[in-house]
């Protein structure tokens, strides 16, 4: 499906598209051999069709930044949030389809396969103090901010007479 039909002639979506349409012989795995020039692996294809299929709200809140993805249908086993390099918040979770012996699919809509979101956290994030919720299909993760710097006070020195 070409995206010009929907108006997403970005130069942003261009490059998904791109990645989206790589076949597999192409997706520098096992059956690209010699000196040719490696293309994006599977994983970084997976990775990127995960990411650009997952919507997520962020908000800043007085005291704290939250992060709201719709994950539904999953439950808590199936979603893990984690910190990657120390400022990296990680979303990641797996929908599978139910596969029952003697029913047959007339229309497959829901979307099936791998979620994923990263975010690059800001300074005054609190790592430490990190919260995830999942209340009826929607994730909040619920990162503290670190309390502000305290001001210098000015450093008096006493002057001494000669």
């Amino acid at each position: 499906m070409e995206g010009r039909m929907f108006g997403l002639e970005t130069p942003l979506m261009t490059a998904l598209q791109h990645l989206l349409d790589i076949p597999d012989g192409e997706a520098g795995g096992p059956g690209n051999a010699g000196g040719e020039k490696q293309g994006p692996t599977r994983a970084y294809v997976r990775d990127a069709r995960a990411m650009a299929a997952t919507s997520a709200d962020v908000k800043e809140l007085p005291g704290a930044y939250a992060f709201v993805v719709d994950v539904p249908g999953l439950g808590s086993g199936d979603i893990k949030v984690q910190v990657e390099d120390e400022r990296v918040l990680v979303i990641s979770g797996e929908r599978r389809r139910e596969e029952k012996e003697d029913a047959r699919y007339l229309r497959m809509e829901r979307r099936m396969g791998k979620l994923m979101r990263k975010f690059v956290l800001p300074e005054n994030a609190d790592t430490e103090k990190i919260s995830a919720v999942c209340r009826d299909g929607v994730l909040t993760v619920s990162v503290e901010k670190l309390p502000p710097p305290e001001p210098k006070k000015p450093k008096t020195i006493q002057v001494q007479v000669a």
